[in-house]
């Protein structure tokens, strides 16, 4: 069988010369490719839809070199201990009222505590009373605190590889990558979902990105969902000059991504309030198909709920849902429209 005729199949062999060859594509062929891996298993027009609280924020004692949550660096991000439960459900109702599907809840540790269990636990419970799915990230986990999540009734944990095995070193020293695979292995043997991704624009190179996806979809199973973040700059953090990655290039790696691992929902994450809305939709062409709604992740900023229905009604996307948005919605979609437009007659036909 040759490389094209396995296009849309699930692999969990693939090589570094194999991906670095679909990262060297012509850009249009690639999303072409993309896109009809992604119609095999998905519905074009279909976005999944997500909310992400901070239950606990900042105080991390690891050291990862882009995060503003770190306690060894001077970020001027305000503390908080873990919420209160009855807080987090009131958050989830919120987001379940705005149109998410999944209610992600993440706190600042390098592992949970067995002091932090019972509170985690009715936290999971409680959102899943309300019919939301459930995803969690709490930093590296035991068998048991896997196995507890689980049995809580935990829908999915995000456990992120951030970077290739070779890369890593560079961005974290306080965490091996192989602690990583050991809890996304504990996470999978308590019978929960797996959602694993990364960072780009570290500063990693064309071969850093291969190794990640690589690693990703050479697992035993393919992480059902599967993170794509662009690097949000943080003054204070050691990334914070970092020079910006080419957007083709996050492109491309959501493309692979799709290819690679053509079942994952491939979710475009961190980094979407630097993106137009030109972008985002040729991510969303490329095969990412999922979104965090709501004006945080975590502690950086994301476009608000009200500027993402809009430019899903203007795409077509989630179009059962969009029969329902607010005038306001329309309206913004109308304005973005109208500056759009106008953005385009500053620009003149060279061809004539």
């Amino acid at each position: 069988m040759s490389f094209n005729d396995s296009l849309g199949s699930v692999r969990h062999n693939w090589t570094l010369d194999e991906v670095n060859a679909l990262f060297q594509m012509p850009f249009n062929d690639l999303l072409f490719q993309a896109q009809a891996v992604h119609r095999q298993h998905f519905d074009a027009n279909a976005v999944q839809v997500s909310t992400l609280l901070s239950i606990k924020t900042g105080a991390c004692p690891e050291d990862c070199s882009y995060c503003p949550q770190s306690a060894r660096y001077n970020t001027d991000l305000e503390t908080q201990k873990l919420m209160e439960v009855q807080d987090v459900l009131e958050k989830a109702a919120e987001a379940k009222q705005s149109g998410s599907e999944r209610f992600c809840m993440g706190a600042a540790w390098r592992n949970p505590k067995d002091r932090d269990m019972p509170y985690i636990i009715k936290m999971i419970e409680g959102v899943k009373d309300m019919g939301l799915e459930t995803c969690m990230t709490l930093g590296m986990l035991t068998k048991d605190q896997a196995q507890a999540l689980a049995d809580a009734g935990l829908d999915y944990y995000n456990h992120n590889l951030d970077t290739s095995p070779e890369f890593y070193g560079e961005i974290i020293s306080t965490r091996t990558y192989e602690d990583r695979l050991n809890t996304l292995d504990n996470v999978r043997a308590a019978g929960m979902n797996v959602c694993s991704g990364g960072i780009v624009g570290l500063g990693e190179n064309a071969n850093d990105r291969s190794g990640l996806l690589m690693t990703l979809a050479n697992l035993d199973q393919h992480p059902e969902s599967v993170p794509i973040n662009m690097l949000v700059k943080v003054e204070g953090t050691p990334l914070a000059d970092q020079e910006d990655l080419d957007p083709f290039e996050f492109i491309r790696t959501i493309a692979v991504a799709r290819i690679m691992m053509p079942k994952s929902y491939v979710r475009l994450s961190a980094g979407r309030e630097e993106m137009n809305d030109q972008m985002q939709a040729m991510c969303f062409l490329a095969g990412a198909n999922s979104v965090f709604y709501g004006c945080k992740l975590l502690t950086t900023d994301n476009p608000d709920e009200d500027a993402d229905r809009a430019l899903f009604r203007r795409l077509g996307i989630n179009s059962e849902m969009s029969k329902g948005y607010s005038d306001e919605v329309e309206q913004y979609a109308i304005e973005q429209a109208v500056k759009d437009k106008q953005t385009q007659g500053m620009f003149y036909d060279a061809t004539t």
